[in-house]
């Protein structure tokens, strides 16, 4: 599947299917809670691809990098934001691997700074817009597919991650998905037909739905998304709201069936890529991407 196929699928109403989760499944694979992911790109580069390689054999079309938290301004509370550029290419270097010649996008993924624009923080917009361009130059130089601005609360924010990814590349397919952590609304207050109404304006072919709260939110967002726009829909939600153990680590209570059983209904509201996020292991993943293959 090229690019150009991506976005045509979609135009016909084909579903497709995108990845589970990445950071919960590499904790569960040994990366200490509360790391960022992107340490192991460079310090454990086997266990990104396996688990890129095992979201492919579940039914992916789409598997996104290691590159959540790869902003130079993110980077930075890990002593890493010199390393931006390498880990970066790296990152899609080991998604590419793991596709071969398998017919699945790369997705290059990139996450909200970390850190609040002004006047609420101290990063300008110009300064993230730049921060957000530095590193879709990278990600399209070293050759994904489309890119993923995800999990984003802010529309300032968001708004400066789509300029700074369109000043490197007009034509890549784009996705932008926000997070709805307060039920419908994002942490800062958005709705989803305030985010259609500014994001779907600009220069975005999806708008998407991940991480956030409870099933039951997520889809409410969902629908009310699907209500306000003419756009395809990215659909990742979590699979549930966590639970922590003894330990401190979160744990998620529903099954790949359960999740897998929602698929339909999702597809039904608006959804025309699914996939999971937060707690999604491989094997949720393959129930989601049976049940979307059936509808």
């Amino acid at each position: 599947m090229s690019k150009s196929d991506f976005l045509e699928r979609l135009s016909k109403g084909e579903v497709l299917v995108s990845d589970g989760a990445t950071g919960t499944n590499l904790q569960k694979m040994g990366l200490p809670v509360g790391a960022a992911g992107e340490v192991w790109v460079q310090d454990n580069p086997d266990a990104i691809r396996q688990l890129n390689n095992a979201f492919i054999e579940a039914g992916s079309n789409v598997v996104l990098t290691c590159t959540f938290g790869a902003t130079r301004l993110r980077l930075s509370a890990s002593g890493l934001d010199g390393d931006d550029e390498i880990i970066n290419r790296r990152a899609v270097a080991i998604t590419k691997e793991a596709v071969g010649e398998r017919d699945v996008l790369v997705g290059g993924s990139i996450g909200p700074t970390g850190q609040l624009l002004a006047p609420l923080g101290t990063v300008t917009p110009e300064e993230a817009e730049d921060d957000f361009r530095r590193q879709a130059q990278f990600l399209v130089e070293a050759g994904v597919d489309l890119i993923v601005i995800e999990t984003q609360f802010d529309l300032n924010e968001a708004t400066a991650a789509v300029r700074g990814v369109r000043s490197v590349d007009s034509a890549i397919p784009l996705v932008c998905s926000f997070s709805y952590d307060r039920g419908t609304r994002t942490m800062m207050g958005v709705r989803p037909e305030v985010m259609a109404e500014l994001i779907g304006t600009m220069p975005v072919d999806v708008l998407g739905v991940n991480c956030g709260r409870s099933l039951e939110e997520n889809l409410e967002v969902l629908r009310q998304l699907h209500q306000v726009t003419d756009l395809p829909i990215w659909f990742k939600p979590n699979a549930g709201m966590p639970e922590m153990d003894e330990q401190g680590n979160p744990r998620y209570s529903v099954t790949p069936e359960a999740m897998g059983a929602l698929v339909p209904e999702w597809i039904a509201v608006g959804a025309q890529i699914v996939g999971g996020c937060c707690g999604t292991s491989p094997a949720h993943l393959e129930e989601i991407a049976r049940a979307a293959h059936r509808v």
